[in-house]
């Protein structure tokens, strides 16, 4: 394992062109060693990119890239001691399952028994414990990527394991047991996990911290708490969360208050050095309270429709032109057509040209 350190890298396909673009923008970044990252994106936002410049596929066009302290921007894929896994099986056909979860560990010298005992773990990890005597040719599409999962797992001393959508062809409720496992590798070996995805629930289900691209450019790092709760962009409210983030233009009426549409807005956000331009109000649909009454920071809408996903309601409400979508328990009864719908000032984020007021 090691801490991975990106010193201003940056990387265009075509550097000489002279319509030459980013695919990344400059940036540094520091993974810290045992963590366990996500890299979230739009297609063709960078995330790749970035993995393939880790892994030594691709050489950055600009800036340097450190293991533990040690540069290995010059330094092929295999001297950088890294598993990689992709988005499609990589295996060896002509194999059994047993030999291509060992192959890694082979072409180290391992001893045998040590090889033994590693791949017995791994696929017991990956329940393949019954297939390790039949040839890979002959498996399925999410059976052949869990050997190239396993593959990537089975060395323990590696800096570190990225993945590349590396559950794409894996069926939804084997994709959340192999969630939870990697987390529980994590844990037990502290290997450094960095795994890209455009799904944000895997993201927000497996990772620690949360790496959130846009066109080349990281627009946000945190928690999937704090993505959630304080989005740095609007693109992050609109990106994290099912449904996005509630967004509405308002106008600053004070210190810590803005006017959406005919209403007033209190808020926790010190709004003295926003120029008033711009200005966007933004709530999460979990976060908007249904109330009986008006009260402070309460709008009153039109119930336009109710529809029901099982464990919880969710609401479309027009307030003076502005679509709310609001989300309540299942049991709550939602009246059929005005409703009261109050914004607590603590949930209310602020954005000034698309970017939060601290």
């Amino acid at each position: 394992m090691a801490q991975i350190k990106l010193q201003n890298i940056a990387h265009s396909y075509n550097p000489n062109s002279v319509d030459s673009k980013y695919a990344l923008k400059p940036f540094d970044m520091t993974w810290v060693d045992g963590g366990r990252y996500a890299i979230l994106g739009p297609s063709g936002c960078g995330k790749s990119t970035m993995l393939n410049i880790m892994s030594g596929i691709v050489k950055p066009s600009e800036g340097r890239l450190l293991f533990d302290g040690v540069d290995v921007t010059d330094e092929t894929t295999s001297d950088r001691n890294i598993a990689q896994v992709f988005q499609f099986p990589v295996i060896y056909g002509t194999m059994t399952v047993h030999d291509n979860l060992a192959f890694p560990l082979v072409c180290r010298g391992y001893d045998k028994s040590f090889i033994e005992s590693k791949v017995n773990e791994v696929a017991e990890a990956l329940s393949l414990e019954g297939l390790l005597s039949q040839s890979a040719r002959k498996l399925t599409a999410d059976q052949k990527q869990l050997i190239s999962l396993g593959r990537g797992l089975v060395r323990d001393n590696v800096a570190a394991i990225l993945m590349d959508e590396p559950l794409t062809v894996i069926d939804p409720d084997l994709k959340f047991r192999l969630r939870r496992k990697l987390k529980e590798i994590n844990q037990k070996y502290q290997s450094t996990l960095i795994y890209v995805t455009h799904d944000q629930n895997e993201a927000m289900t497996f990772a620690e911290n949360i790496i959130v691209m846009d066109d080349g450019e990281i627009v946000q790092v945190g928690s999937p708490a704090e993505l959630f709760d304080r989005p740095r962009t609007t693109f992050v409210g609109y990106f994290i969360g099912a449904p996005a983030m509630n967004l509405f233009e308002c106008d600053v009426v004070d210190s810590n208050s803005i006017k959406f549409g005919s209403e007033k807005i209190s808020t926790e956000t010190d709004l003295k050095s926003v120029n008033g331009e711009n200005i966007k109000l933004g709530i999460r649909a979990e976060y908007v309270q249904l109330m009986k009454s008006s009260a402070k920071n309460t709008v009153q809408a039109k119930v336009e429709s109710v529809d029901d996903w099982g464990n919880h309601k969710l609401i479309s409400a027009n307030f003076e032109g502005n679509i709310i979508k609001v989300k309540v328990k299942r049991e709550v009864e939602v009246p059929a057509e005005n409703v009261y719908l109050r914004f607590p000032t603590n949930n209310c984020c602020i954005y000034e040209n698309e970017i939060l007021v601290p």
